[in-house]
């Protein structure tokens, strides 16, 4: 199993690099995991408490769950994602998200490259670098339209939690990148190189040397 993490900031385009690389090896090859869905619950906080979480944080995410998860799938083993409610801040009760095992794991997320032991589990890392201008218009576009959020809320939170983080964690971990793909969907040529690299697992010898230790 050859398990790959995609990292950046807010809006920098980490979704999509990993659908264009899903979309050409063909779904059914690859596993996709968003560590959006596991951000930790807080179920006897009220609503109120829970939006002042700083959910850009590192230690916002149940990165335990995920090792785990991930543990299940090279294991062979069907593992069960959370679902996450970003328009009340919890999880879902009753849903989850199903993963299979599968040849190819795709992860993507703010903090992938910022947990020690996640990196540990990650075969190749890439962290997509997007200006800061264009991040934060798509974060604006996508709070508005897909969370709910008012501009006054993503004004508030974005120098509250998201700049400082970025700054504090999510840039520096771009250390650990073994590629990095500028303007993320955008680069055609960043992202068909992540192709190849992986379509040479699947067509080789199903064996993947680790590439050079964390630097």
């Amino acid at each position: 199993m050859l398990i790959i993490g995609i990292a950046g900031g807010t809006g920098s385009g980490k979704t999509t690099v990993a659908c264009s690389v899903i979309e050409r090896l063909g779904s059914g090859k690859v596993t996709f995991i968003s560590q959006d869905n596991y951000y930790k619950d807080y179920p006897a906080l009220s609503l109120k408490e829970r939006e002042a979480i700083n959910y850009d944080h590192p230690l916002a995410f149940d990165n335990e769950l995920l090792i785990e998860n991930l543990i299940q799938l090279k294991s062979g083993r069907t593992a069960h994602a959370p679902v996450y409610d970003f328009t009340v801040h919890a999880r879902s009760a009753v849903e989850t998200v199903e993963l299979e095992p599968n040849n190819i794991v795709i992860i993507e997320g703010l903090h992938v490259l910022s947990d020690e032991k996640l990196r540990e589990m990650l075969d190749i890392k890439v962290f997509v670098d997007t200006d800061p201008d264009v991040r934060i218009l798509r974060r604006v576009l996508r709070d508005i339209e897909d969370r709910g959020r008012t501009i006054q809320s993503i004004h508030d939170q974005y120098l509250r939690t998201v700049k400082p983080m970025h700054e504090a964690f999510i840039e520096p971990s771009k250390k650990y990148a073994d590629i990095i793909i500028p303007e993320g969907g955008e680069n055609e040529v960043g992202i068909q190189l992540l192709t190849v690299l992986t379509e040479k697992y699947l067509t080789g010898s199903r064996t993947w040397a680790k590439p050079m230790a964390d630097r």
